[in-house]
């Protein structure tokens, strides 16, 4: 017989997420869990930027649905609902010209889910309101597990990201390109060892996690000049980009490629970056180009991680 565990609910948020905003909104705007938001409520999130203003006040994240023009505004409270909360969420909506609104919370009090039903049934269809509850669960003595719950959502709200007329020709293009990719890749033992598969966008990007918060691996289609970028994306840490351009001679080396190296001095992030010229629209020469990326990716992985 098989010794089952008990699943435990850790009703005390805070036990893991002691700040709102210092800890919980950080962790949620990271990619890997952003995107179990996003798999909760059926739309693709991309962040734009935290603490965002707006007038006096700054909503916890601004985001944009990954291909469209939508904004997403995303209000945390790791409490139970309030009309405090409430009427910053309209507040915030209204001063970003919010298309989706999400409200992240630890227990939706029923004043406020009907608050949010009216809300979603008396406004324009082209506007959403989300409320979702956190839920953290353990397995014995376990690391906590994080779950969404959505709690009211609009009545007719499409949960796939699909070809639809926010997408003009070469969001298409790109959108096929990385579900071609992608479908291509995993077959790669190798690759799918190494790399979780994402969902298809209409973004020219594509992140992919190498298991540090500091730094992912992110793949572009460059279709102005027809080329593709492989590179490594370090996300506000000037350090880390020094260190390893200290480590230049030996990593191109193990990698046995060039890289160009882009400190980006008046910005927050940095770039390690490789370029390849092809030719996107020819599907003939996309399993080439995938085999291109493939191979990168894993060089790219094997070696940066032994310098993080």
């Amino acid at each position: 017989m098989i010794n089952l565990s008990k699943l435990e609910e850790i009703k005390n948020l805070r036990e893991v997420w002691l700040h709102e905003a210092l800890d919980f909104t950080p962790w949620l705007a990271k990619d890997d869990n952003i995107s179990l938001l996003s798999d909760a409520i059926g739309i693709e999130i991309t962040i734009d930027e935290t603490e965002s203003s707006v007038g006096d006040f700054n909503v916890d994240i601004f985001a944009s649905e990954t291909g469209t023009d939508r904004r997403i505004i995303i209000e945390n409270q790791l409490e139970d609902t309030n009309h405090d909360h409430l009427g910053k969420l309209i507040t915030y909506a209204s001063g970003k010209s919010a298309d989706v609104i999400i409200w992240v919370v630890k227990h939706a009090r029923e004043e406020h889910r009907a608050a949010i039903e009216w809300l979603n049934n008396h406004t324009d269809e082209k506007i959403g309101f989300f409320l979702c509850e956190i839920k953290l669960y353990r397995i014995g003595n376990s690391g906590p597990a994080v779950k969404f719950e959505v709690i009211e959502q609009p009545n007719d709200w499409t949960k796939e990201v699909k070809k639809n007329d926010y997408a003009n020709k070469t969001q298409q293009q790109r959108y096929e390109y990385w579900a071609s990719f992608q479908e291509y890749a995993f077959k790669n033992n190798q690759f799918s060892k190494n790399f979780n598969r994402r969902k298809p966008s209409f973004n020219h990007w594509m992140n992919f996690s190498i298991g540090s918060s500091a730094c992912h691996i992110a793949v572009s289609q460059i279709i102005k000049r027809d080329a593709l970028d492989v590179e490594l994306y370090i996300d506000e840490d000037k350090e880390l980009f020094n260190s390893l351009l200290q480590n230049k001679k030996s990593i191109e080396n193990e990698v046995g490629l060039a890289f160009d190296w882009r400190e980006l001095p008046v910005k927050k992030a940095s770039r390690i970056v490789i370029e390849k010229e092809v030719t996107l629209n020819d599907k003939n020469q996309w399993s080439s180009q995938f085999d291109w990326l493939i191979d990168v990716m894993l060089k790219m992985k094997k070696v940066f991680k032994k310098y993080l």
